[in-house]
């Protein structure tokens, strides 16, 4: 029996029959037509500028600038440098619709936050529409953490090992200078990354909030992380959505494992102590004048007490010199 020819190579096969199958002129017509191509392509060629030329937009990168990786990496050290506060989630396949609800549920209750305080005049500004739920790259978010925290660009700027041109040294996140710099990083056992690369397992999520507000913290994990007592889950009567099964099964596959706040690294219990601030931030600042008063009061107390007991035994000495004197003076007019 005969081979019989694959559904895939038939197609390529009709083709080479027609093309085989045109007259003599046509076939002429159409080499004569790929030669004037080739033509053409050598002198667009010819106009293009030379390989080593770099646009502003695009500047000599250590990493292909097209790539997905880089526009990441890029991404992520922008975020780590501008956000005050991120809460860091494992996840593990989450559905495209869970992912929505969850972001729908994260947001009806951010929502509903009430506005801080704000100076007279002055509009409070409602950070709820910033606060962003999103998937991050786990190995590309830790190589951004190493170029956030161990490269330097000042220094880089300065050394003479730095590429340069002819508008100064290549010294941005994807530069060579940057790529040297944490390829083999000494990292310190008390750094930020050492801390918090033993979180950053498996898929990670984010919590990216523009500001620090534990209003904010303590709304989003009574959603995401839930703490009876202390971040209660929304009731079924103010938010029915919240316990669709839905959202149930996203929520499960959810868990907080620490989070970043103003360059420090905090866990799950620092992070729910975060959210559990009174007050929000103002409240914290009236808890440490507060703390800073009573400190004052004590010690002003301990310095006066020592100077009061002072003053008690000199009185209570001067009283007994005087009482002797007058016992000595009643005995000698007795004796007269």
């Amino acid at each position: 029996m005969a081979p019989r020819i694959s559904r895939i190579a038939s197609p390529c096969l009709r083709q080479l029959r027609r093309e085989t199958a045109l007259p003599q002129k046509s076939r002429s017509l159409t080499l004569r037509a790929i030669s004037t191509s080739g033509n053409e392509s050598a002198a667009v060629s010819a106009t293009r500028p030379p390989i080593d030329y770099n646009p502003p937009t695009k500047p000599p990168s250590a990493r292909p600038v097209e790539t997905r990786k880089s526009q990441l990496i890029r991404t992520y050290t922008s975020m780590l440098r501008t956000t005050p506060l991120i809460l860091f989630f494992q996840h593990s396949n989450l559905t495209a619709i869970e992912w929505a609800a969850v972001r729908r549920e994260l947001k009806k209750v951010l929502l509903e936050v009430p506005l801080p305080n704000a100076a007279p005049g002055v509009k409070p500004l409602d950070i709820a529409p910033l606060v962003q739920l999103q998937v991050l790259r786990t190995n590309i978010l830790s190589v951004a953490l190493k170029i956030v925290e161990f490269y330097n660009p000042e220094a880089a700027a300065t050394s003479s090992s730095t590429a340069r041109t002819s508008r100064g040294p290549i010294i941005h996140d994807l530069s060579e200078a940057a790529y040297e710099a944490v390829k083999d990083a000494d990292i310190p056992t008390d750094s930020s990354f050492a801390q918090i690369e033993p979180l950053l397992v498996g898929p990670i999520a984010a919590l990216v909030l523009p500001a620090v507000s534990p209003a904010h913290v303590a709304a989003a994990l009574s959603v995401l992380a839930p703490v009876p007592g202390q971040f209660p889950a929304p009731m079924r009567k103010r938010s029915s959505g919240f316990h669709d099964p839905i959202c149930q099964n996203g929520l499960s596959k959810l868990l907080l494992v620490g989070g970043r706040i103003e360059d420090k690294i905090f866990d799950k219990a620092s992070v729910n102590w975060v959210g559990g601030i009174r007050g929000g931030m103002d409240g914290l600042r009236t808890q440490l004048v507060g703390i800073l008063q009573g400190a004052g009061l004590g010690i002003t107390s301990a310095l006066e007490g020592g100077s009061k007991n002072l003053w008690l035994a000199l009185e209570g000495r001067k009283i007994q010199l005087e009482d002797g004197s007058k016992g000595d003076d009643g005995e000698q007019k007795g004796e007269q």
